[in-house]
């Protein structure tokens, strides 16, 4: 009778889980190629999420976000599967001023595709990019980063202001190199002679 009732709870425990938990798979995978950046890891990291989070589930908080709770998680699995394998990259403070010497630059140039929007996030320090990432991509709040990261509010806030400054940075260059943004520009002119031409030859 009481291995019978424990089914019943377990089984009505995964369907809780279930219900929760499975709907941001597609949000989890995400967030885990970033951090990875190939898909075998990414979908084993994926997987030592969710077995986790089955393990603590107990511990969710019915209500709140599951998402912010599940990438919480999956921050510290990553940080586990990193210490496993001696590669764990320590952020230090010259990194931090990195962001303090960006001039003020101008707001994304037009005609920036998201590939060379994440392109370029990808060239940022590791500190500024997980914060642009969870918040400006995934939508979190500054208190659910903060949980997530295990750093001070304060801090979410202060990366998020400069890793987005140094995004702007990066893409108003990109953008500069390759000439997106001038083509409009001459073309406009180019049109008006054009028109200019036309008027000359009709009068």
């Amino acid at each position: 009778m009481f291995g019978h009732r424990r089914k019943v709870e377990r089984a009505s425990e995964w369907a809780a889980f279930e219900a929760e938990a499975l709907p941001h798979m597609n949000d989890m995978f995400r967030v885990a190629m970033w951090l990875v950046g190939d898909r075998p890891t990414a979908e084993d990291l994926v997987q030592e999420t969710l077995t986790q989070a089955l393990q603590s589930f107990h511990r969710f908080e019915r209500g709140t976000n599951c998402r912010a709770w599940l990438v919480t998680i999956m921050y510290h699995m990553n940080s586990k599967r990193l210490r496993r394998g001696a590669k764990l990259r320590l952020v230090n403070d010259s990194e931090e001023r990195i962001a303090e010497t960006v001039a003020f630059t101008p707001p994304t140039p037009q005609g920036i595709t998201e590939e060379e929007v994440l392109h370029a996030l990808r060239s940022l320090p590791s500190q500024f990019q997980e914060i642009v990432l969870l918040a400006d991509i995934e939508d979190m709040a500054y208190k659910e980063i903060a949980e997530a990261l295990s750093i001070p509010v304060g801090t979410v806030m202060s990366r998020l202001s400069r890793g987005r400054k140094l995004l702007r940075a990066r893409l108003v260059t990109f953008a500069n190199a390759y000439g997106i943004g001038q083509q409009e520009e001459t073309a406009a002119p180019s049109m008006s002679e054009n028109q200019g031409g036309k008027s000359n030859a009709v009068s």
